[in-house]
């Protein structure tokens, strides 16, 4: 025996030189004799084999004890075969049946339709359905003959399997548990509401700050004469309606009509704007505009001529051809005089 041999020997617990193991003649006779099998053999006796019993008489006499002859009503068993197919249902089960032959030829699964799972099961429970079809027709009719309502009682009463008391606490818990989640909802809407809030007030401040400061800008541009836009002061002139007009405001602005801004503030605004133009112009000519030439020597409309009571040119009291004569218009009496005269008249 080689050294494999002795280890394994050594290991099952048997000397390989005593006469009571097995030699390598004697197990290949015994393997060519179909005694030995591939696989792991067992030494000792192999397990007996369980013989099936098919004991028809025993299940018999069993059936027949649990059996109970009871009437029908208490028992409410029917035999009956499937209720007869329903023109919607048989399309249903066609048009189902012609999607799984398609997905089977297009899956490539070589499946027939008949051999289809999905489909038979599908055709089973239509099948559970029609049978349960079936009992109802058939039971419905035998329970009337049998003066046995199948419906429900408008007045029916049943008592509660739990009691008041302990349904009173699962309400109390439900509205607890269904208000507790209204006012976190709440709560949640209010904290929303107030960032939004908190939004719209900054973006309105930052809208005014930047209003107002381009608005300070425009006015520094037009005091350095760099030009500016105006448009900012007719803006102003009042409240606006759905056209920009409105109610004018202390400089004359009048109630706004339609069609744009109020009356009296559009004429303000209007003085406003021929007064700088006359005063800074539109880049034109500015020098020697106030030199005199012939038109303006000869107009004589703003002479003020010498007045009757004496006065010198501008109607000056006391003055005559820029001479002092002396002689002054009535004066207002005093304070004293005025007394004196107030108490003769009374």
């Amino acid at each position: 025996m080689t050294e494999y041999d002795d280890m394994l020997a050594n290991a099952a617990g048997y000397d390989s030189d005593s006469s009571e193991g097995d030699t390598d003649d004697e197990l290949k006779e015994a393997f060519a004799a179909g005694l030995l099998k591939p696989g792991l053999n067992y030494l000792g006796e192999a397990p007996e084999k369980k013989i099936i019993k098919n004991n028809v008489a025993a299940m018999k006499q069993k059936l027949a004890e649990l059996q109970k002859n009871l009437p029908w009503i208490e028992r409410l068993d029917l035999i009956n075969a499937p209720a007869p197919l329903a023109p919607e249902l048989a399309f249903k089960e066609d048009l189902h049946g012609k999607e799984r032959a398609t997905r089977l030829q297009q899956e490539k699964a070589g499946v027939t339709l008949e051999a289809d799972v999905v489909h038979n099961d599908f055709k089973r429970e239509m099948m559970f359905y029609r049978q349960a079809q079936a009992a109802v027709l058939e039971a419905i009719p035998r329970l009337h003959s049998m003066n046995i309502k199948t419906k429900r009682p408008e007045d029916y009463f049943a008592q509660m399997a739990k009691t008041d008391e302990h349904m009173n606490k699962i309400r109390t818990k439900l509205l607890s548990k269904e208000q507790g989640q209204e006012r976190a909802e709440k709560m949640s809407k209010l904290r929303e509401l107030k960032k939004y809030g908190k939004k719209v007030q900054v973006e309105v401040q930052q809208k005014r700050l930047k209003e107002k400061k381009d608005m300070m800008d425009e006015m520094k541009k037009i005091r350095k004469g760099q030009g500016g836009n105006m448009d900012f002061l007719e803006n102003g002139g009042g409240k606006g309606d759905k056209n920009g007009g409105g109610k004018g405001d202390k400089n004359g602005g009048g109630k706004g009509d339609k069609n744009g801004g109020g009356k009296g503030g559009n004429r303000e605004a209007e003085r406003k704007r021929n007064s700088k133009d006359k005063k800074f112009g539109f880049g034109g000519k500015k020098r020697n505009i106030k030199k005199n030439d012939k038109n303006s020597t000869d107009d004589v409309s703003g002479f003020k001529p010498f007045n009757k009571g004496g006065g010198g040119a501008g109607g000056k009291p006391g003055f005559k051809g820029g001479k002092k004569t002396g002689k002054v218009g009535s004066k207002r009496p005093g304070k004293g005089n005025r007394q004196k005269m107030k108490s003769k008249k009374k």
